[in-house]
């Protein structure tokens, strides 16, 4: 930094093609060195100035320089560069007059109502939207004075909105005091949030903002809708403001990115001269990013030009509308039919306690809004089913012809056959029991008959994801004698209140495995539904012995709910295994006999079955 002022200093002394009559003097710089050094906001980007204020000092030579406002635009350069700002400016200005702060006149109520009137625009849009602009943020003492004026005129007439649009395009002056006071109305009143913090340079001190717990007139709330409008000539305390109510996650930005200025710019005098710079004094830190938006502006969440702001929030704002009714109507489905009643309750409740929090506050679009409702589901359920859907219309029946079944067979089972006459099966999917019947035979001819007689089988479902359940019994079947019916499992739908119990079949196609030979089953993390319906009934019945990893935890396949009449569809699990002795596999999976790798999986089933035959010869 240093060495950047000495070359300035050094370019403004000998730079003979700006020679003329007119001269000022080296101290300018020490001056102007010492003001950005003693005043500007960040203290780091300024230690180096102590080097070039003394180098500057050491030069007596005058600055040659055309005139006053050449001089102040070659300073201002200069000042910029050093310290990575765009915001310092250097002028001249012989006849300067420092302004007085404004003060709000005495007025009578007939002339501030004008005021106010032209100073705020107020508008109810269509499907209960507000829309209010102002565009000078007003200070806590100010509002104070005028605020039961405020409340008459404008804010009562917003509080009853179902949303608020608030056009911060065109604000690019304010108080500071202001800030805590507009936030507060979008916040609780308890408890109080620390919304900013604001560093003085000057003073060496540092103020925290804070929520204000008590207001005249009553807040917006959490739960409605706030849109904020911005443009890159939106500016200073209107955009900390938007930063703070963006990362409190209250409100969602639309339209340009902020122009990036100052909370506080302060300008002073150069020594005995003419000359004046203007530095930013102040900063602001948000708390929850350990940033601010000066210089670098506020990134809008819908970026579009300033003039089509307006028409985007309208849209969000509708769907935001909407949401509160997607949400409650969601609670009121899986309260209704969710397979577990307590949970479903329970996740109810919560998902209607998110909303009034304002956790959709932020949601632009429906696919946001059905990724976000998915993840809440999800978290609050523990139940990887429980989630948004699509409303995809079932395929209609493809006719296959035989030999197209058999090549579709073979390529979704894999058989094969080991040492010691072990057999080897494995399927990643479970079909719909009405779909398999026909090809039945098939499937026998061409994948069971090669492991069926078999002296020991290793059934793979390490990659098996589920599907229907209804074929479930029907396999169960396999690995059970005929002359015995076994109740395999009872499952109680929520939705009728009926328990349907199920047991083994009387009659099979193809020839049953028993319930004599060894049966090992894999399993991984990735075995899901209906596969872990098919796993915890073998296990529980002690027909087989589970090697592998404890599996998904999912439930027993979904059913899909539309949620009233809009297009948002939910995939909620409806059955659950008899829970009478006990937690069943749903959302806890099942523990294997032998916990493993799923990759070793297969090596150690392979293992513990060679063992027991050659123990057996």
């Amino acid at each position: 930094m240093a060495k950047v002022l000495f070359v300035l200093a050094s370019l403004l002394i000998f730079r003979n093609d700006l020679l003329i009559n007119a001269a000022f003097d080296s101290s300018i710089i020490i001056e102007m060195a010492k003001i950005v050094m003693d005043n500007y906001c960040t203290v780091e980007k300024v230690l180096g100035m102590k080097n070039a204020i003394e180098a500057a000092s050491s030069n007596t030579e005058v600055l040659n320089i055309p005139d006053g406002e050449s001089l102040a635009r070659i300073l201002t350069s200069g000042v910029r560069g050093t310290i990575i700002d765009p915001r310092p400016v250097v002028t001249f200005e012989p006849n300067y007059v420092p302004a007085s702060p404004p003060k709000m006149p005495p007025l009578p109520p007939e002339q501030l109502v004008a005021v106010l009137q032209t100073s705020i625009k107020l508008d109810i849009l269509e499907g209960n939207i507000g829309y209010l602009r102002i565009d000078h943020i007003l200070g806590e003492e100010v509002a104070e004075k005028v605020g039961p004026l405020l409340l008459d005129l404008v804010w009562n007439k917003i509080l009853p909105t179902s949303a608020l649009i608030f056009d911060l395009r065109y604000t690019s002056t304010g108080e500071v005091s202001g800030i805590p006071y507009i936030v507060s109305y979008f916040t609780e009143a308890e408890p109080v949030i620390h919304i900013d913090s604001v560093y003085d340079r000057p003073s060496n001190t540092t103020t925290k903002l804070f929520s204000l717990s008590t207001l005249l007139g009553e807040r917006y709330g959490i739960a409605k809708p706030l849109i904020i409008l911005t443009s890159k000539n939106t500016k200073g305390i209107a955009e900390d403001v938007s930063y703070c109510l963006k990362n409190l996650k209250r409100a969602i930005i639309v339209g340009e990115k902020t122009a990036g200025g100052s909370l506080k710019l302060d300008k002073f005098k150069i020594g005995d001269t003419d000359f004046y710079v203007t530095v930013p004094t102040a900063k602001s830190v948000n708390p929850i990013t350990g940033s601010t938006w000066e210089i670098t502006g506020v990134t809008p969440d819908v970026e579009v030009n300033a003039e089509d702001a307006l028409a985007t929030a309208i849209k969000i704002a509708k769907l935001q509308s909407q949401i509160p009714a997607i949400i409650d109507g969601s609670a009121a489905l899986i309260a209704d039919n969710y397979a577990f009643e307590k949970v479903g309750a329970d996740v109810a409740e919560k998902l209607r306690g998110l909303l009034a929090k304002g956790e959709y506050n932020t949601v632009l679009s429906q696919e946001g809004l059905e990724i976000q409702l998915s993840a809440d589901l999800k978290t609050l359920s523990g139940d990887k089913g429980l989630m948004t859907t699509k409303n995809t219309p079932a395929l209609p029946p493809m006719n296959y012809s035989p030999e197209m079944y058999i090549e579709l067979i073979k390529v979704s089972f894999h058989t094969d056959l080991f040492e010691n006459n072990i057999g080897y099966l494995r399927f990643d999917m479970f079909g719909d029991f009405e779909e398999v019947k026909p090809i039945a035979q098939i499937i026998v001819e061409h994948i069971w008959n090669k492991v069926v007689n078999t002296a020991g089988m290793i059934v793979d479902l390490r990659n098996n994801v589920g599907g229907p359940t209804t074929a479930i019994s029907g396999f169960c079947s396999y690995f059970f004698d005929a002359d015995k019916q076994i109740v395999l499992d009872k499952l109680y739908d929520r939705p009728s209140g009926t328990t349907t119990e199920l047991r083994t079949l009387a009659e099979l196609t193809g020839a049953r495995y028993g319930s004599k030979k060894s049966l090992l089953i894999l399993t991984s993390g990735a075995t899901a539904g209906a596969a872990e319906e098919f796993v915890y009934i073998m296990k529980r019945l002690g027909r087989a012995m589970i090697v592998g990893e404890t599996t998904a935890g999912a439930s027993h396949p979904p059913k899909n709910f539309r949620v009233g009449e809009t297009d948002v569809f939910l995939s909620i699990p409806t059955v659950h295994s008899d829970t009478t002795n006990g937690p069943a596999w749903e959302g806890v999976g099942i523990t294997p006999h032998i916990p493993v790798s799923a990759d070793a999986a297969l090596g150690t089933a392979k293992g513990i079955l060679n063992k027991h035959f050659a123990g057996q010869k």
